[in-house]
């Protein structure tokens, strides 16, 4: 062909920019750093122009087709095929269908008119692009952080599905409002990287976003979002956050610094190997748009969390304030909430934070801000978090099932909730604390059908402590802890089939109240009461509390207390060791076997009423001669009603 534009031989040549180290305070934290090359190598002119280029004709860009500023309009169905060379020269390409290689896009090249990509993976170059790597200043991050973001729609535009990104590492500024309009508020997933729909950010074990250092004061911020978007993957990378190298204000409450990751009313959403380091609020922050009781109301569904790592997390590692569908499996979580060089745990301290706001109305109806429901938490490790593995505030059907868990897991207001079949290895704060509380109280009507089960705890100071209402624990193997289970303000409960093998006493309620319980089932091994129950229901308004104590096997030499105690049923259940009650209220002790060491089989002190000693079979005691199988030792012995015991 007759050459429309002149040549001139081409040698390209990329300049990495460096900037002063006046922008970021300290070490390097990335150090040098090396762009991954693109594969336009070829450096020979093109000997070809464009000017008669006929219809549905297929260009091989074998060589470098300068287009000397000129705005070219291709005839119909035109196809540039990439074979090592490139197109420079700041020039426009109008297409009139056809395609073009991505490996020839860059940002000296204008496409114009109808034209799709040939392959929908588009790689990314930073050297192709207006993105500088490295140390940058505040400005210049802020640029890579609108470019980026522009390349993915722009690329989404031509046909590309998948937007992959190699070897690249570079700052992006997500503390600044962008907005030319009047309207100035920060809104972090906006700020952010956005992601369109329909689309893959695959990046690669080299690729390394970092958040720009916020300044002192400044919340919220995020590296990447997905934002009123659907059916978007978000694989492979490391987002590095700010939680060392920002500045925290004086006043700062444990609430300032950014998250890494967004997802506001994100639909259909998979964030897939990603790594998450030291983010200064968090590293992922999922949420919606609008309230969920407004025709408005934008919530996220459908959201898949996994294989990822969370490390050294401000805060929390993942906060869940509104969504529904959400699968959270297979994640790493290390020192979620814990002091670093530079900063505090900040508020929280838990690896996974479920928190919806609600509140009641002038006319006490409870309304719901945010719903969060239909949670799977399976499959996880944790360790080290200050506060714990996952704290569940307000929600329904959420299930925490098979992960191996450092520390502690607790929910309050919730329903339909599980924590089932996990691994509790104490460690950290584990070793002084419980490993699960279900918490929450009595009173809250969003509080029902909530379940622990078939879960091993080993080496906690209290395996699994309870302050709420309808929770069915089952199952559970507790061990080489100082105390098994503790019920504290409970009530409509159940207690089964638990293995409890611990240094303390093995069944606990002390000062407090709890109603409609049953205890049945259950195998223990105490190091000191089997059961102890103190000052439990003594108050007025607990006079007609019930809890039954039934057909649990206690394996070694040890007592079961029940003193200053109302409302306890104590039946059926083989005791190797011996019961003692004390200024009982409606107390009933039947049809148990019991097999005293060295003390008496069941020893009554104190000032007792409406107690009950029925249909017991109790061996001769052993040690010395004082010792009884029945000890009415009581201030008041004719209160107490004794029939139908054996003594063998």
């Amino acid at each position: 062909m007759k050459n429309l534009i002149p040549y001139l031989f081409i040698t390209l040549t990329y300049i990495t920019i460096s900037c002063s180290n006046e922008n970021i305070d300290g070490d390097d934290p990335i150090g040098e750093i090396i762009p991954d090359q693109p594969e336009n190598v070829i450096t020979t002119p093109c000997d070809f122009d464009l000017s008669n280029i006929a219809a549905n004709t297929t260009i091989v860009i074998d060589c470098v087709l300068d287009l000397g500023g000129e705005t070219i309009t291709l005839p119909p169905n035109v196809t540039f095929e990439f074979e090592g060379g490139d197109i420079v020269g700041d020039g426009t390409l109008v297409f009139s269908g056809g395609s073009i290689d991505g490996r020839l896009l860059s940002k000296v090249l204008t496409i114009e008119g109808d034209v799709q990509l040939i392959d929908p993976t588009f790689r990314f170059y930073s050297l192709r692009w207006d993105i500088v790597e490295g140390r940058t200043t505040s400005e210049i991050a802020l640029k890579n952080n609108a470019e980026l973001e522009r390349l993915m729609f722009y690329t989404k535009e031509l046909g590309a599905t998948t937007f992959e990104i190699g070897r690249f590492d570079a700052f992006f500024e997500v503390t600044k409002v962008t907005s030319t309009t009047s309207d100035q508020n920060f809104r972090p997933s906006l700020e952010a990287i956005n992601i369109p729909s329909d689309f893959h950010l695959k990046m690669s074990d080299d690729t390394n976003l970092r958040i720009f250092p916020g300044e002192s004061g400044t919340k919220g911020g995020s590296i990447l979002a997905v934002r009123d978007v659907e059916n978007a993957t978000i694989s492979g990378g490391t987002l590095f956050g700010d939680r060392d190298q920002r500045v925290y204000s004086p006043a700062d409450e444990g609430l300032e610094g950014s998250h890494l990751f967004t997802i506001r009313s994100g639909r259909n959403i998979v964030i897939d190997g990603l790594k998450f380091i030291e983010g200064s609020a968090g590293s992922i922050n999922i949420n919606s748009f609008g309230f969920s009781f407004n025709p408005d109301y934008n919530p996220t569904n459908g959201v898949i969390i996994r294989n990822c790592e969370f490390v050294n997390s401000r805060r929390m590692a993942i906060v869940l304030t509104d969504g529904r569908d959400i699968l959270i499996e297979g994640n790493s979580f290390v020192n979620a909430g814990q002091p670093s060089s530079n900063s505090d745990g900040g508020e929280v301290g838990y690896a996974i934070n479920i928190e919806p706001d609600r509140f009641r109305d002038d006319n006490g109806v409870l309304m719901e801000r945010q719903r969060a429901f239909d949670i799977t938490i399976r499959k996880n490790t944790e360790t080290g978090s200050r506060g714990g593995f996952i704290t569940a505030t307000i929600g329904q059907d959420i299930t925490i099932e098979d992960n191996d868990i450092g520390t502690r897991a607790v929910y309050s207001l919730v329903s339909d909730t599980r924590i089932i079949n996990n691994r509790f290895q104490a460690s950290g704060i584990g070793t002084e604390s419980w490993a699960i509380f279900a918490a929450g109280g009595t009173e809250s009507e969003t509080i029902f059908n909530n379940e622990i089960a078939g879960n091993t705890i080993d080496g906690y100071r209290l395996g699994i402590t309870t302050g709420t209402k309808d929770v069915f624990v089952h199952d559970n193997i507790i061990t080489n802890c100082g105390l098994g289970i503790q019920m504290t303000k409970t009530i409509d409960s159940r207690f089964i089939d638990n293995v409890i093998n611990v240094s303390g006493n093995g069944i606990a309620a002390t000062n407090t109240f709890n109603n409609n319980i049953e205890v049945s089932g259950n195998e223990v091994t105490s190091g000191s009461f089997h059961v102890y129950f103190a000052q439990l229901n003594n108050s007025d308004e607990h006079r007609n509390n019930t809890l039954t104590v039934e057909n649990n096997t206690f394996l070694n030499i040890n007592a079961v207390i029940l003193s200053s105690t109302n409302g306890v049923t104590f039946t059926g259940n083989d005791v190797l060791g011996d019961v003692q009650v004390g200024n009982a209220y409606n107390v009933e002790v039947s049809l148990n076997i019991i097999k005293p060491n060295e003390s008496d089989g069941i020893r009554l002190f104190g000032a007792n009423t409406s107690v009950s000693i029925l249909n017991n079979t109790i061996s001769e005691p052993t040690g010395a001669s004082r010792f009884e199988c029945i000890n009415n030792n009581s201030d008041n012995p004719d209160a107490v009603t004794l029939t139908g015991n054996t003594c063998m």
